[in-house]
């Protein structure tokens, strides 16, 4: 029960948020351009935990320098989450947001 309060406390995701896993990095370079080009949106959040942090890292660098050159780093912010296993211990991991913006583009 402890559970379900936790995760209801908890920051309900954007729609511009995208979570970073254990997929490719060209993966979530997808993503973001169709958040950038397909929604019209000015900004993308990528949000990473763990090992998952290098491939965010990548997924940012390859969208500013191949895809979408204008793209600027808003903003990085470096956390510690703490997480609890199936067997009840509780273990540090590292957590990252990196905020992409770009520019309206005028017409």
């Amino acid at each position: 029960m402890a559970e379900k309060t936790e995760k209801k406390t908890e920051e309900k995701a954007d729609d511009n948020t995208i979570f970073v896993g254990k997929k490719p990095p060209m993966s979530y370079v997808l993503a973001v351009i169709t958040q950038f080009n397909g929604n019209g949106s000015n900004g993308v959040i990528l949000k990473a935990r763990g090992r998952a942090i290098s491939t965010a890292v990548d997924t940012a660098e390859i969208v500013r320098n191949r895809f979408i050159t204008d793209a600027k780093l808003k903003d990085i912010k470096i956390g510690t989450e703490s997480v609890t296993n199936e067997e009840g211990r509780e273990s540090n991991v590292s957590s990252i947001e990196i905020s992409l913006t770009v520019s309206k583009k005028q017409k």
